[in-house]
């Protein structure tokens, strides 16, 4: 049985903050894309987060506060967690602090870990809701895991049938990619995932930032297949192959498509974020037999798009050379 869409009224919201206050699952929208969330206090409902997606267990989940002072009392903030608060929050940057001993928050949450990855959403709605709840909220991409990200609440509905009470209907996402995820419970910082918030805003603010280190994941997004379509995906495609559909960036585009949507003609990094997911799944449909994807540049909102684009393709690899190993 389908989980019910409503318009997020100031209504339905009253009702999805009594639904996860009685342990029930809500998805609702934030200004990357629309979340799974489930009383962040509760193991038994986070766990039903994990159930519903078919997550692993060992990958954390985002907690959402609506601000800085509930963030506070979950983890444990130094000057350079306030100063990157203070710009960017709410907002679509995610922080890995070290969890307070006392918070009460779901071990499962954080799978475990010492840490707790935390961000203060912008999109009205979700901050709604935190208010209206009282309760800081768990919430991953509301989507099967591993697929495609959802930015709208029929994507929600048509990827999660079980374990989902409500799904707030707040329009298209605006920013249409996941937060960034920045670990600062540690020295360097370190850049776990990147998103709207760029590598070149945060370094100049806290200076060098390194890449994720080997072990335990700490984040959300860091697997190496993920936000995956069923067809395979190609990146930096520069000619058709027979049956394939194509993703165009800028002015120009490449013959012999069988379709090509654009993620931005104007080469605007911005748009082409924002439609990246939805574009994914309107071309993961026969008769495709793939998704071409044009070269995107490697600098601010773009290393976001290609994180995204080479962890969807990542699937296809990892599946074709299991099979090339198989006697």
């Amino acid at each position: 049985m389908s989980a019910t869409t409503v318009p997020a009224s100031p209504e339905a919201i009253e009702i999805a903050a009594r639904l996860l206050r009685a342990g029930e699952l809500v998805a609702f929208p934030t200004e990357t894309v629309y979340g799974l969330g489930a009383d962040a206090m509760s193991e038994r409902s986070v766990a039903a987060i994990f159930s519903a997606k078919g997550r692993p267990r060992f990958n954390p989940l985002i907690v959402h506060v609506p601000d800085l002072a509930a963030a506070e009392a979950l983890a444990e903030f130094d000057a350079r967690a306030r100063r990157i608060a203070a710009q960017f929050w709410p907002g679509p940057l995610t922080l890995v602090l070290r969890r307070r001993y006392h918070s009460g928050l779901s071990l499962l949450a954080s799978a475990g870990l010492d840490t707790v990855a935390i961000r203060a959403p912008a999109h009205p709605v979700a901050q709604a809701l935190l208010r209206a709840s009282r309760r800081p909220i768990a919430a991953p991409s509301a989507n099967r895991s591993g697929r495609v990200s959802p930015t709208e609440a029929a994507h929600v509905a048509e990827e999660l049938v079980d374990g989902v009470a409500l799904i707030l209907d707040g329009g298209p996402t605006a920013v249409g990619i996941e937060s960034t995820i920045l670990d600062l419970s540690g020295e360097p910082p370190a850049l776990l995932r990147p998103g709207a918030v760029t590598l070149e805003q945060l370094t100049e603010l806290l200076g060098p930032i390194a890449a994720p280190g080997s072990g335990s994941v700490k984040a959300p997004g860091m697997l190496p297949s993920h936000y995956a379509p069923s067809l395979p995906v190609r990146l930096a495609a520069t000619e058709a192959r027979p049956g394939e559909a194509l993703l165009a960036y800028g002015a120009d585009t490449l013959p012999g498509f069988s379709e090509v949507l654009w993620l931005s003609r104007s080469g605007d990094l911005a748009e082409a974020a924002a439609n990246l997911f939805a574009m994914l799944r309107r071309l993961d449909r026969p008769p495709f037999t793939g998704i071409a994807v044009m070269p995107i540049p490697e600098h601010g909102l773009g290393r976001a798009i290609n994180d995204r684009l080479r962890r969807a393709a990542a699937n296809i690899r990892v599946e074709f050379n299991s099979r090339r190993r198989s006697p």
